[in-house]
Parts: structure tokens; C-alpha cells; sequence
């Protein structure tokens, strides 16, 4: 199977038309190069503000933004159908009926059209002390016809915990939407994201926002790669990276994934840490302190 994953650059889009030829020419690219699953970024549905002239305003970009998604779904939908690919729409801010603030929600599709969500577990210190955003539902499993699959949303990629409960529930292909202004923040996502591979034993796949992004504050540096990566072990690259993009070059990054290969490495690999995780919890509720002053 082939994954796609963006590298995607965020422009001030003057009509909700010119976001669809875009999405449209994006998705259809990945398509055309074999791709069964599409994967855009956090934050990327930010375009939608630009729409409204809002993208200037952090409170009216959230509203903005919010309000055209269910728009931006039906596109989604019908590109997921067209295309008869799993698609992973770019994350938005959304207000739930009644709500009062935003929560951050990635929109997963698909062939059929048929739309779920997750939403972001952990806020940064600028979504939850600035833009007041929220956090949402639970964590999801997704079952596919290309694997079980699961979301966890740029830094939520960095709680081992969130992952290892996918994991758990049997998840093969994570999936990492990140949108990050600076060099840490990329390499700590990129860091969490390989150490979810190594720790579950599965493949996660890393998209993010990149280009200066100056008529928007909330998202107004992009800094990062996007990326595939799976266990350091037997079938997969030595250091665990089955493909990287150019840093802060838009575009698709592709990679053939197999699920033989993670069943593979589960039951026969040189290690074996998804199987052995329980294994700390004897030696971490029996620390006990020795003093060698």
C-alpha cells in the first residue's frame, strides 16, 4: 500500500472555489501516484479564515474557520469517493453544537465518503493560554480495509500513554497531522512519532504545515518534513525511517507500507517492546531512593 503524506504550504485563498481547486489538485496528485490513504496536516484548514478576511484576527479565525468546515467536508467526502482513497483532511478548529470553545478536530474519510473524527487530547501553551482551544473526544480506532488505524494530533504524538492505548486496541498505522513554527517543535513530534514506532511496533505517519504564513498569527511560521516511520527492526530501514521529505518543501512524500511487515515484526521481531511494556510497571512502583552523599 502506499501512503501520501503532505508537506503542505497554506496560502491566503480569496474564495472557498480556489480551496477546492486546490484540495482537489492535491488529492488527485496522490491518487494519480497510487496513494490509498492521503495524509494533510494540523491547522491546515486555516485557508478557510483567509476566505472571510478573518485570518487576521485570532478569535474571528476560529469562528471563521469553523463555520466553513462542514463545507470543506462535502469536498473531502466526494475527493475520498472520486478518488476511492482514505483521506485525512487537514485539522480544524471546531465548535461543537452548544459549545463555547473550539476543539481542534481532524476529519478522517473514507472511500465510501463516510466521515469520523478525532479530536486533539492535549493543547500546547498557545492553544490552551491564547487561542483557548479546548480538548475534545476521546481518542478513536479507526477499522479500515488498509489496517487499524489511529490519530494523534502533532503533540499529542509526544504522550507515550495516548499511543500506547491505540496501540493496545490494536492499532498498526498512526496517524500524525503536526503543525509546528520552530525546529524543536518539528524534531519533538518527529521524535514522539519515532518513538511511537518503536514502542508500538507500528508505522506512523507524520504530515505537517510548512512556509511563512504571515497573514494568519495563529499559524504564522511552518518549520518541519513530512515523513513515514516504523520499528527499528527486522523488514524496515535501520533507523526506522521508510521515507523523509525535504525540510520545509511542499509536497507529497510517498511511501509503501505493509501490514505483513508490522504482524511480522509483532510476533517474530529481534525485540519485542509492545509485548513487554507491562514489564516496567513492577520495577517503577518499587523505586526507592539511596543516598550516596
Amino acid at each position: 500500500m502506499i501512503v501520501a503524506t503532505a508537506a503542505y504550504p497554506m496560502d491566503p485563498l480569496s474564495s472557498f472555489d480556489a480551496y477546492a481547486q486546490k484540495i482537489t489538485s492535491w488529492v488527485s496528485q496522490a491518487a494519480q501516484n497510487g496513494a490509498a490513504l492521503v495524509v494533510f496536516p494540523e491547522y491546515g484548514a486555516m485557508e478557510l479564515a483567509a476566505i472571510t478576511q478573518a485570518a487576521g484576527d485570532l478569535e474571528a479565525s476560529l469562528h471563521a474557520t469553523s463555520a466553513l468546515v462542514p463545507e470543506a467536508d462535502l469536498l473531502h467526502a466526494r475527493l475520498a469517493r472520486e478518488h476511492e482513497v482514505y483521506l485525512l483532511a487537514a485539522s480544524a478548529p471546531v465548535f461543537h453544537q452548544g459549545s463555547q470553545r473550539p476543539v481542534n478536530r481532524a476529519r478522517f474519510f473514507a472511500p465510501s465518503g463516510a466521515m469520523m473524527t478525532q479530536d486533539k487530547q492535549i493543547m500546547t501553551l498557545f492553544a490552551r493560554d491564547i487561542w483557548n482551544v479546548v480538548a475534545g473526544r476521546p481518542l478513536r480506532v479507526f477499522d479500515t480495509d488498509i489496517g487499524r488505524i489511529g490519530i494523534l494530533i502533532c503533540y499529542d504524538c509526544e504522550f507515550p500513554l495516548l499511543g500506547r492505548a491505540l496501540v493496545d486496541a490494536g492499532v498498526e498505522i498512526l496517524l500524525v497531522p503536526s503543525c509546528t513554527d520552530s525546529e524543536h517543535g518539528y524534531h519533538r513530534v518527529r521524535t514522539g512519532a519515532q518513538a511511537r514506532a518503536l514502542e508500538g511496533q507500528c508505522i506512523v505517519v507524520q504530515s505537517t504545515t510548512v512556509g511563512t504564513c504571515d497573514w494568519c498569527p495563529a499559524v504564522d511560521e511552518n518549520i518541519g518534513a513530512a515523513g513515514v516511520f516504523g520499528p527499528q527492526d527486522i523488514g524496515f530501514p535501520p533507523d526506522g525511517v521508510i521515507a523523509l521529505g525535504a525540510m520545509n518543501t511542499p509536497g507529497w512524500t510517498y511511501a509503501k507500507i505493509d501490514r505483513a511487515g508490522i504482524a511480522q515484526v509483532r510476533r517474530a521481531g529481534s525485540v519485542s517492546v509492545r509485548a513487554h511494556w507491562g514489564e516496567q510497571q513492577p520495577s517503577v512502583k518499587s523505586i526507592t531512593n539511596v543516598d550516596l552523599r
